[in-house]
């Protein structure tokens, strides 16, 4: 299920024109909520972009080689399923993709900033995106927090040998992942990036990004 809503930074902050599909939609097993289904409010996330706007998203948001991957997966490699898509498009992104130095922010919290190589940061409120890839294994749509994961820098020998797990689960297991459960954060890069949230290009960083508490409602199994 992919929200997203375009709107000024000194417009409403409640989510319109909302669109729903892809990965949040099966995790939370849609075809079900609809025979069985109990309303139930989900969090969302809002991302403010360098360019003075908003915009809300349910899933999975980052910049680095996953925002440069969205382009590969909207275009060349558009007509590919599902994961393969994400994994053929991350691929060709990888081949020419410069690792970025990233630095986050955490607000209102005693976390300091982290600065580093990274070849992405994101920023998710369910466990995975990108067509099944499990980069926030602990994210909850409905806590209140967003599981902030940085990727530091891999040689590309170290993502090849990551890449038949990531196929058959989505999983991603190295010691290079680093997570943060938060309310805010503000991620900073040292050369004109763009941030993309469920698939979609949102615009450049810096950004600024808070979850937005129940802020939907949908149907949900019954038994949850």
């Amino acid at each position: 299920m992919r929200f997203w809503t375009d709107f000024r930074t000194d417009s409403s902050s409640e989510p319109k024109n909302v669109n729903t599909y892809s990965d949040s939609a099966k995790n939370l097993r849609a075809a079900e909520a609809v025979l069985k289904g109990r309303p139930r409010p989900i969090d969302l996330v809002r991302a403010r972009t360098a360019d003075g706007r908003a915009r809300l998203y349910a899933g999975g948001g980052g910049v680095g080689l996953d925002a440069a991957a969205v382009l590969h997966a909207s275009g060349a490699y558009r007509h590919l399923p599902g994961r393969i898509r994400y994994m053929a498009s991350a691929l060709r992104a990888l081949w020419e993709y410069v690792p970025l130095k990233v630095q986050l922010e955490f607000p209102d919290t005693d976390i300091s900033s982290v600065e580093g190589i990274s070849l992405l940061a994101g920023v998710l409120n369910t466990p995975s995106y990108g067509a099944g890839l499990r980069l926030a294994p602990d994210a909850v749509i409905d806590d209140g927090l967003l599981q902030v994961v940085v990727i530091e820098d891999l040689s590309t020998m170290s993502i090849l040998k990551l890449f038949p797990r990531l196929m058959r689960s989505g999983d991603l297991r190295t010691s290079q992942v680093k997570r943060w459960s938060v309310k805010k954060v503000r991620i900073c890069v040292d050369r004109p990036s763009l941030f993309h949230g469920d698939g979609e290009i949102l615009g450049p960083a810096p950004v600024e990004i808070e979850v937005v508490p129940s802020a939907v409602r949908v149907l949900a199994p019954a038994w949850r």
